[in-house]
């Protein structure tokens, strides 16, 4: 079991030791989507939602997601992050897209992949739950890393798919 970093000599379930790894500067990107319909896209492009700013509310739950990490994803270290930004672009080609980007920062021993991630997660589903009473139907999705830079695994950007 020694090949898998995340199992003890037992075979079961431990958080890896990164006290050995030297701190860098660590960066993630993350993105993720909402499908709204028309109501639901004019609805929050006016201000005009019944449970408040959409955005705003959404944009403060990826912060908060992102920070909370380790609570949510077992086997993720507490991390210092340096920074976190969670933006939005409206695509309204044929359908209502809502896209989400999150970039996340710190100086560590570990990545913020999953920082990242989860807040772009958090951020959809908080804009599902503001919005639910007005359509049920919407859906979140894709979720994926973008990019990430720093650390021992070196630099990743995804390809365009």
């Amino acid at each position: 079991m020694s090949e898998f970093t995340h199992f003890n000599e037992q075979g079961r379930a431990r958080m890896v030791d990164i006290s050995e790894k030297k701190d860098s500067v660590r960066t993630a990107i993350a993105h993720s989507s909402i499908e709204v319909n028309q109501t639901i896209y004019h609805k929050v492009t006016s201000g005009d939602m019944e449970k408040g700013d959409v955005l705003s509310v959404a944009q403060i739950a990826g912060i908060m997601a992102a920070k909370k990490t380790p609570d949510w994803i077992p086997m993720c270290h507490p991390l210092p992050l340096k920074g976190i930004d969670v933006t939005f672009e409206w695509e309204t080609n044929e359908n209502y897209v809502l896209h989400i980007m999150v970039s996340v920062k710190t100086k560590g021993s570990t990545g913020v992949e999953m920082e990242a991630l989860t807040a772009a997660s958090a951020t959809a589903l908080t804009v599902y739950d503001m919005c639910k009473a007005v359509d049920k139907g919407m859906v979140i999705g894709p979720t994926y890393l973008e990019e990430k830079t720093g650390g021992k695994s070196g630099d990743y950007k995804r390809d365009s798919r």
